[in-house]
């Protein structure tokens, strides 16, 4: 699992490449936690190269959802595959974000 963080456009991109599981969450948590203090931006949580998200990663966005929220931001999701799409719609996911 490998996990970029960059500023483009004016919106805070994090491009997730790989399996998020269980084994790969506590990092990828690491590395994702400077989006919670995002404020006055849009963040894109990029999973065009995410090949597989597990209930701990989706704990994982859904903090970051929560976070943006209360400080009036968007989370938006671009580029999930079917497989992904799958798992988002399953469990009730695909409703709570903004998908581009």
């Amino acid at each position: 699992m490998n996990v970029t963080i960059q500023e483009q456009d004016g919106s805070m991109v994090a491009s997730l490449v790989g399996s998020l599981d269980t084994a790969a969450a506590p990092e990828a948590e690491k590395v994702m936690s400077p989006l919670y203090d995002v404020e006055g931006k849009n963040i894109i949580l990029d999973c065009t190269d995410l090949t597989y998200i597990s209930s701990s990663g989706l704990r994982i966005f859904l903090g970051i959802l929560r976070n943006a929220q209360e400080k009036g931001g968007h989370v938006f999701i671009k580029g999930i595959n079917d497989k992904v799409r799958s798992i988002f719609t399953i469990t009730g996911f695909f409703n709570l974000f903004e998908f581009i």
